[in-house]
């Protein structure tokens, strides 16, 4: 299925929404060969296969999680008519923000690095209506594509629910004969879109396979867990500030007079997004997922293997925390799985590399001071972490040497941090384990200021922006294995994995409750410890300014919010976090701020730069749907502020 999957027939000829279709994407084209489409179980595989076409390339260039937030940035590039589109409107987005006139990364118009959304969708509801005609399907097989078909046009409902809020439903392609008006579909209240993407998991579910028969022929097959996962995170972002009770769209009714949004929060919510979270565990389990622990035959320290389990758990191929991960994407679309942003965020860490890496997409400043320190709590409120002094030079002392160079002249801000730090982040006067060099005391020694073979810049285009890159997302058994020659281990990037599981559940489960109890606590600590932490409450009684700040449903929230923070930094969760939180606005006008990447000395290199970003406003939270489209679809309302 896998082959079917990346090399799929499209038998169904399509025309983009932007392009000849002038309405929304749900009425079928070339009806005629619906019927040889679906002949046979061959075909009605190939058809199947179709529907997998279109699912978001996180992880890619494409991923607005990774393009949108504030946790990366990439810089001002000084030749900009030369580079691919996909370079300019990354950069548009960050500085700019979007437009209704040619919206940026729209996934639902198909454009500017968006995904052909309704197009998937309207391939899902032709296979489910027409696979029955396979003579030679038996009706086990055909009722679990058909699972699958549900569960794929659950999941691009509900990535279109995330970006636009209430969006049209499409249970069923419209006649190929639908007069102008029944095409000026309308958009439907967010709690309604929420109950027919859980209606159609629901219906999926109980059909679906455990685990897949073959991870290489079926890798990347919708599975039970799947479903369950995708259920969970659907009405854990149901219960979030965003779409529970928000105020802020009152104001959001169509023609008919009906209110798109919930003005009155439910706190039942949360109630049903623990529960929905919890059932997903449980069936991840009984398949088989479980926290991954890196393993390794190399001769070296339990520090370096913690260093080394945070890029392992992105690209052990096929690690057992994986939920659902994506793969085999053609070499035209740099991505993480053929290397793309691979070389997009690692270093120069030779002058043999200078014709390899980008050096594009790095961390900021803000990332940095978000991780805990080795005590396991916010450097802010570490009673034994000098944060007043975090920016202060100093020389790593020996008892560092697992993760920086002794005797290095550095911050604080880099010394005492938890073992994801240093396994995220490349730092100035850190480590690079692997990439070519696997022996623990001849590792790639960092030092990025401006003259240094690691730091400074490629031209006027390659370089980092903020003193920092990126670790986390680089396959450590990836090398350079001569000059100019780098020879990759592509990975499939995780869309789902265990531990985003856990801590959703830890989630809903507190926000459920007046005060976090023993299940709360439980399944953050699964993650901390296997960090290298120690769990919540003895951590922030031992270590806190803030000793009582876990007993409490909002001083958890702030820790289980964190710990999402960390533990899933630089995979695309963070942006989509942010504004189910309704926090989007506060930390997006946040100046994004790294190190003077010009300067040569300590002294010089650690000062403070700013670089400049639109402001972030309340219509920057919902993306804007084509102006055009608005204007021929007289049903269709705008998102506020466009």
């Amino acid at each position: 299925m896998r082959l079917a999957i990346k090399t799929a027939l499209i038998l169904i000829v399509s025309s983009s929404f932007y392009g000849c279709q002038k309405y929304l994407d749900v009425v079928p084209d070339n009806i005629a060969t619906i019927d040889d489409a679906y002949k046979d179980r061959v075909s009605a595989q190939r058809a199947l296969a179709t529907c997998y076409n279109q699912i978001p390339r996180n992880g890619t260039r494409y991923d607005p999680g990774f393009a949108a937030g504030d946790d990366i940035w990439i810089h001002q590039f000084l030749d900009d008519g030369g580079l691919e589109r996909w370079r300019q409107y990354h950069r548009e987005l960050a500085v700019n923000g979007n437009n209704v006139t040619r919206p940026l990364y729209s996934y639902w118009h198909n454009i500017e690095g968006g995904n052909a959304l309704w197009k998937a969708i309207r391939d899902c509801n032709t296979f489910i209506a027409n696979v029955h005609k396979a003579r030679d399907l038996d009706s086990y097989e055909r009722e679990e594509w058909i699972a699958e078909a549900k569960t794929l046009k659950a999941y691009y409902h509900f990535y279109l629910m995330q970006l636009y809020g209430p969006i049209p439903i499409a249970r069923e392609n419209l006649p190929a004969n639908a007069s102008a008006e029944e095409l000026m579909v309308y958009r439907e209240p967010i709690d309604d879109v929420v109950a027919y993407i859980v209606q159609l998991l629901d219906e999926a579910i109980p059909n679906l396979d455990l685990e897949v028969d073959n991870m290489v022929s079926d890798a990347g097959r919708v599975t039970r867990p799947v479903a369950a996962a995708i259920k969970a995170k659907v009405l854990v972002t149901a219960a979030s500030p965003l779409f529970n009770g928000n105020q802020d769209y009152a104001n959001m009714i169509d023609k008919r007079g009906v209110a798109l949004f919930n003005t009155i929060e439910d706190p039942n919510k949360w109630a049903l997004a623990a529960e929905a979270a919890k059932d997903a565990i449980d069936i991840a389990h009984e398949a088989g997922i479980k926290l991954y622990h890196h393993q390794t035959t190399f001769n070296v320290s339990d520090e370096t293997i913690e260093v080394m389990q945070v890029s392992q758990i992105i690209a052990d191929k096929f690690n057992e925390e994986r939920i659902w991960s994506l793969s085999d994407f053609n070499s035209s679309s740099p991505n993480i799985q053929n290397l793309g942003l691979e070389l997009r965020t690692i270093p120069r860490l030779h002058s043999d590399h200078q014709n390899v890496v980008y050096q594009w997409f790095v961390p900021t400043l803000k990332m940095a001071e978000l991780f805990y320190s080795n005590n396991g709590v916010p450097i802010e409120e570490d009673v034994d972490y000098a944060y007043d002094d975090r920016m202060t030079l100093t020389f790593v002392p020996q008892d560092q040497e697992a993760y920086m160079q002794p005797g290095y002249r550095t911050i604080g801000l880099h010394l005492n941090r938890e073992p994801r730090f240093y396994g995220s982040l490349g730092v100035d006067g850190g480590w690079w384990f692997g990439l070519g060099r696997t022996d623990e005391n001849a590792q790639w020694p960092l030092d990025f200021k401006f003259k240094s073979i690691t730091g400074g810049m490629i031209g006027n285009q390659r370089y980092t922006t903020t003193g920092y890159y990126i670790k986390k997302l680089s396959n450590f058994m990836s090398a350079y294995t001569g000059k100019d020659t780098y020879v990759g281990k592509p990975f499939d990037f995780p869309l789902f994995r265990l531990a985003d599981l856990y801590l959703l559940y830890a989630e809903a489960l507190n926000e459920s409750l007046p005060t976090p109890n023993s299940e709360v606590y439980h399944f953050v600590d699964l993650i901390r410890l296997r960090a290298g932490l120690n769990g919540v409450v003895d951590s922030w009684a031992q270590h806190s300014k803030f000793p009582q700040k876990p007993t409490t449903k909002e001083g958890m929230r702030e820790i289980i919010r964190q710990e999402r923070n960390i533990e899933l930094a630089f995979e695309g969760q963070r942006f989509w976090d942010l504004r189910r939180w309704k926090k989007s606005i506060e930390y997006m006008n946040q100046p994004v701020r790294g190190w003077n990447i010009e300067g040569e000395t300590p002294q010089e290199f650690y000062q403070v730069i700013t670089h400049n970003r639109s402001q972030y406003t309340l219509r920057d939270i919902l993306w804007p749907i084509m102006q055009d489209e608005v204007l021929r679809n007289k049903n269709l309302v705008q998102n506020p502020g466009w």
